[in-house]
């Protein structure tokens, strides 16, 4: 009996105290949820009290609650009830930067503004059935305004863009450094720059989450960055820029045990992305059951361009429609003091429709134009001479590509392979080395390449091959399925 009643004394002081006591802000915070009076201080005051006394889970009940930035700690919930509004403010005088110890090799090119903050925290949660409204455009167009105005000038305002740096602006969340860090349930909205983002934190859950994030450029949805031991399920994501997107600013870390599942993406960008930053690297990655919609770029692009290493990446079970490009793995070297590695993929049981012209035509923001259409993108496994991609394993795909290109377009012949670009120093993406030979798959400076039950369909008839190897050891094609009425369709080059 005093062994059983030790366990349970032990069990009730080790509970998080995140779901402790109950903290109304309007009863007893006395916070005004008419959309129009400022709460910050009157927040923040209620957060930093529970904070000391251990922590605490804060309820909004149904309103709109106008606040800027807030800093959590540790111990704290926030909890919007349904028909709760935290709504941020429109003044740029409300964001300050998270406080933390700067750390001398972060490569960091983001914004470190947001509406909620927290350093080095612990036990915390952001959930309840209610809505997080960054007022985002408006926001935006407020600190555009300020800087043309002399006010606050940006130093790294984007003149050919004409708009601020996404370094001035705001993001939803940025957890820096957190631990045992829960969020559920919510929708978010309406960022002026990235939508959620997480860095260098630990034991990461977000659940159930739905993000419309197209109010402003550069609309990333929910970016995680060296982190370990993330889960990401059943959320719904529509972005202006990447969906979920890994990155890695540190060159000692790197994402570790990430499991993304049972997600729905749309995207002007790719809908589940490695990089672009990728100093660090990423490993041990699983990604499982995703549904991919109206997404300009990639259903899945793995990149390590800044010397990071990507290994052990298993990815199932995905359905991409009206999608640009199904699958894009590029190891270059923009930056870092060494070429990274890219080692040990497995895709399988993908499915993917990709269009003729822009998948996102009818949204207000789309990804930026290129001189030609989508069909001369194939999926693409790209290494750089004397550093190849290795050991990638492509099962039971099915991918329906457009065709319609003519010797008008995407004319290389084969004797001239050695004339698509190597762009080894360039920012990643699928459509970087412009008009390629062939339509479905272009894989070069890789080893251990293995299709398996691998189909490519055409829409319309294309002259290109389907396959183009340049530069590949070791590959293994089993089952692979192509058009009949093509004589010459896989080539093999400088193997």
């Amino acid at each position: 009996m005093k062994k059983y009643i030790c366990i349970i004394i032990f069990l009730l002081f080790t509970i998080p105290t995140v779901w402790g006591r109950d903290y109304n802000i309007v009863t007893h915070g006395k916070a005004i949820p008419d959309g129009k009076t400022l709460n910050t201080i009157i927040i923040q005051q209620v957060i930093d009290l529970l904070g000391k006394k251990g922590g605490g889970r804060i309820v909004f009940p149904r309103g709109v609650y106008l606040t800027g930035c807030l800093q959590l700690k540790s111990g704290i919930e926030l909890y919007l009830e349904k028909d709760a509004v935290l709504l941020g403010s429109t003044n740029p005088d409300d964001y300050y930067p998270l406080n933390k110890d700067e750390n001398t090799t972060e490569k960091s090119d983001n914004s470190k503004l947001a509406l909620i903050l927290g350093n080095k925290v612990k036990n915390i949660a952001i959930s309840g059935e209610g809505t997080i409204d960054g007022q985002g455009l408006a926001l935006a167009l407020n600190i555009d305004s300020l800087h043309n105005a002399g006010v606050r000038i940006d130093p790294n305002y984007n003149v050919r863009r004409m708009r601020p740096n996404e370094t001035a602006r705001p993001k939803l969340f940025f957890l820096y450094g957190c631990e045992n860090i829960s969020v559920t349930g919510l929708h978010l909205t309406n960022s002026a720059c990235w939508g959620i983002t997480f860095g260098l934190c630990s034991d990461l859950s977000i659940d159930q989450v739905s993000m419309t994030n197209r109010a402003y450029w550069n609309n990333d949805g929910i970016d995680i960055t060296d982190c370990r031991r993330v889960k990401i399920t059943r959320c719904n994501i529509n972005s202006a820029d990447d969906g979920i997107c890994l990155k890695s600013y540190h060159p000692n870390a790197c994402n570790d045990s990430i499991y993304i599942a049972d997600c729905e993406v749309r995207s002007s960008a790719s809908a589940i992305k490695f990089g672009t930053a990728s100093w660090g690297g990423f490993k041990n990655i699983t990604i499982d059951n995703i549904r991919v919609l109206d997404t300009f770029r990639s259903a899945i692009a793995i990149e390590s361009v800044d010397g990071g290493d990507i290994e052990n990446v298993k990815v199932s079970r995905i359905t991409a429609k009206n999608t640009g490009n199904a699958i894009f793995i590029r190891l270059g070297h923009r930056a870092g003091g060494r070429v990274g590695t890219i080692k040990n993929i497995s895709i399988k049981d993908m499915y993917v429709e990709i269009p003729f012209g822009r998948p996102d035509i009818n949204y207000d923001l789309r990804g930026p134009e290129v001189d030609f259409f989508h069909n001369p993108f194939p999926s693409s496994i790209t290494g750089i001479p004397g550093h190849c991609i290795e050991d990638v394993r492509l099962e039971n795909i099915e991918i329906t590509c457009p065709g319609r290109a003519t010797k008008g377009m995407a004319y290389i012949p084969l004797n001239r392979l050695d004339q698509v670009p190597e762009q080894i120093d360039k920012y990643p993406e699928f459509s970087m080395f412009g008009e390629l030979p062939s339509w479905g798959l272009y894989i070069r400076h890789a080893k251990d390449i293995t299709l398996k039950n691998v189909t490519l369909k055409l829409a319309e008839p294309d002259y290109r091959p389907a396959i183009i190897m340049d530069d590949v050891a070791g590959e293994s094609l089993e089952r692979v399925f192509l058009p009949l009425d093509k004589k010459e369709q896989i080539i093999r080059v400088n193997n």
